[in-house]
């Protein structure tokens, strides 16, 4: 059978009291809308329409060609906005899922097995439910003697007996399409809001005969809606866990899941140790066997197995294996390290390569660089790449060796196994195994240092003598 989804994302969010639209609010840093299209994909939805109103323009500069897309252009209501999509599924025979763009934390198995429940039982509708100790604000699911929904009461409908029923309406549901349709086009707006309510829809199922089913939840969580800062806090807070559980389960460690950040599309490899106080983002990768942070921020990165990072920053870099990065580096976006290479404390680097076995230990800068294997760079050793106008290459081949503070003016090339020595500005290339040296002989000059200290000493009673006069 056929499955779909509708996501409902018109709505404007005026709770949010932001100017980002309420749907492309992260969540352990993908936009709401974002975790929702991907479960219902995870369902084999053939389709997803995402309906869309305010912010529309920014929705779709988002998702681009992952969804379909309708327009509310006025706001009336949740029945209205699914009839909006009459227009492309309203021919299609199979099940279709109602979802709304606010709610990140609905599950894939949840709604799996919501859908296997109602296939099974030929349902017209189910309902995806959770039962909670609170339910003050939440419509409430009636059931039948048989276990099926008879209706959903909204809180300000419910007759005391009503009122003690726990199970809610978490908003998602899936539909017999054809009949979903059908059930649209006799919904009203005879209500105080003057709205078109898809709850509406289930009643109207249900004197008509037809079934319906609801699915309850074992986690109530999945039933909230962001509609403000403080239900955001909660879906991050409650999402964090989540991912945290889920890496610990295929076998990643981490010490302290309370202060770590492991945003939702980060994969990690079983045995990798996560220290306490990281942030790992973005469609990051890490390998096997690794030990992250303490401290580090790591977005968009590529860390191979055995690789160790410590109080360090990388954005948009590769790591290879049993390489070590830190404490105190940072990986600008175009870094690629081999394997086996060092990158120690105080260390910059940006869109360049290090091939295996190379090091840079300590207090350089290595920018638009192309270094070879088992390079060695002294303390304070920097590639000066930009004149103000262009940035330049700078070549260093295999087994060169580069002294401390030394400045590689690019474009310039340090040949295989050459030595440069401490100090040493260098413009032109340097061959294969020989050695460069560019500065100035020492000159020492007797006694030099004290005529300097007596000038600024007389200097100084100058300048004391004038302010007193």
């Amino acid at each position: 059978m056929k499955r779909f989804a509708i996501i409902l994302a018109a709505g404007q969010g005026k709770r949010m009291k932001s100017k980002l639209y309420k749907v492309l609010h992260p969540v352990c840093g993908k936009p709401m809308v974002g975790h929702v299209l991907d479960t219902v994909k995870k369902v084999q939805c053939e389709r997803s329409i995402v309906v869309v109103g305010h912010g529309a323009e920014a929705v779709k500069s988002y998702l681009g060609t992952s969804a379909e897309y309708v327009l509310q252009e006025k706001q009336l209501g949740t029945g209205h906005a699914v009839k909006q999509v009459k227009q492309l599924l309203g021919q299609e025979n199979g099940t279709t899922i109602v979802i709304c763009g606010d709610t990140p934390l609905v599950t894939e198995e949840s709604l799996e097995a919501m859908l296997q429940l109602h296939e099974k039982n030929g349902a017209a509708a189910t309902i995806l439910t959770a039962e909670v100790d609170r339910p003050q604000g939440y419509g409430r699911v009636i059931r039948g003697e048989n276990g099926s929904v008879k209706r959903i009461v909204e809180q300000k409908d419910c007759s005391p007996e009503e009122n003690a029923v726990k199970e809610i309406n978490t908003g998602t549901y899936c539909f017999d399409n054809a009949k979903l349709f059908s059930a649209l086009e006799k919904v009203t707006n005879n209500n105080a809001q003057q709205e078109y309510y898809l709850t509406d829809v289930i009643g109207i199922l249900v004197q008509e005969g037809d079934v319906v089913e609801g699915y309850r939840t074992d986690d109530y969580t999945e039933s909230i809606g962001v509609n403000d800062r403080i239900a955001l806090s909660e879906a991050e807070t409650l999402m964090r866990a989540r991912i945290a559980r889920k890496h610990m389960l295929n076998g990643v460690t981490i010490i302290d899941p309370g202060s770590t950040y492991i945003g939702a599309d980060v994969t990690i490899g079983a045995d990798t140790v996560i220290l306490p106080g990281c942030s790992i983002y973005g469609q990051t990768v890490i390998g096997e066997d690794c030990v992250i942070g303490p401290s580090s921020d790591i977005e968009d990165c590529h860390i191979l197995d055995g690789a160790k990072v410590k109080h360090s920053v990388l954005s948009q870099a590769e790591v290879g294996k049993d390489t070590t990065v830190g404490p105190f580096a940072y990986l600008r976006p175009g870094t690629k390290l081999g394997n086996h290479v060092k990158v120690g404390d105080f260390v910059e680097i940006k869109n360049a390569s290090m091939d295996d076995g190379s090091k840079v230990s300590h207090l350089s800068y290595i920018g638009d660089a192309k270094v070879g294997k088992n390079v060695n760079f002294g303390c304070g050793a920097i590639t000066v790449n930009y004149d103000g106008y262009n940035k330049s290459i700078t070549e260093i081949e295999d087994d060169a060796f580069i002294g401390s503070n030394v400045n590689l003016i690019a474009p310039v090339k340090i040949g295989k196994g050459a030595y440069v020595v401490a100090g040493s500005t260098i413009t032109n290339t340097v061959p294969d195994n020989d050695l460069a040296i560019a500065r100035n002989r020492q000159e020492n000059k007797p006694g030099y240092a004290e005529k300097i200290r007596a000038r600024a000493k007389a200097k100084k009673q100058r300048e004391q003598e004038e302010s007193r006069e």
